[in-house]
């Protein structure tokens, strides 16, 4: 199984007044456009999640929506609260395994992305997440703490977009 773990696209900067309530602030234009481009160059090295969990805040639900638009069958997403800011990585993992998909996608918030990669490939510390990377990690079959094998790390930086 390849769990890809995805950090939201470039949102707005944070502002009380056109958002009030932070959960609710959006992705800028540049951003969905940036995150799209990023797309398109994975789906063709075979990055295709089945399913995809996503937090509720609208910033990861407008980046799940341009993955699965991207990706052929288009997966449904699910809004997890698990994913929300201060991550749950057990319910995350028991979620996980109530699924039999090959390729799933959780897309979330940093500081949260860097500390489940980690804790998935048994590390401690946290791996830095650029704003819309995506993650790649291979397990022999659950996903549980530890037991993930990190394939690749890619940012638009790195992919030129």
């Amino acid at each position: 199984m390849i769990l890809y773990i995805v950090r939201h696209a470039w949102a707005e900067e944070r502002n009380e007044e056109a958002w009030p309530d932070d959960s609710q602030r959006p992705l800028t234009e540049s951003g969905c456009k940036r995150f799209s481009r990023l797309v398109k160059k994975l789906v063709k090295t075979g990055f295709s999640p089945n399913m995809i969990a996503t937090s509720p805040l609208t910033r990861c639900q407008q980046t799940a929506d341009l993955l699965a638009e991207r990706i052929a069958g288009k997966p449904d997403i699910v809004p997890l609260v698990a994913l929300a800011p201060c991550s749950d990585l057990d319910a995350l993992t028991k979620w996980s395994a109530e699924h039999s998909e090959e390729q799933i996608a959780w897309v979330g918030h940093a500081p949260d992305v860097g500390r489940l990669a980690s804790q998935l490939i048994g590390g401690e510390s946290n791996i830095r997440f650029a704003k819309g990377a995506v993650a790649a990690i291979r397990f022999e079959s659950a996903v549980q703490p530890g037991a993930g094998e990190l394939q690749w790390l890619a940012t638009a930086k790195l992919l030129g977009v």
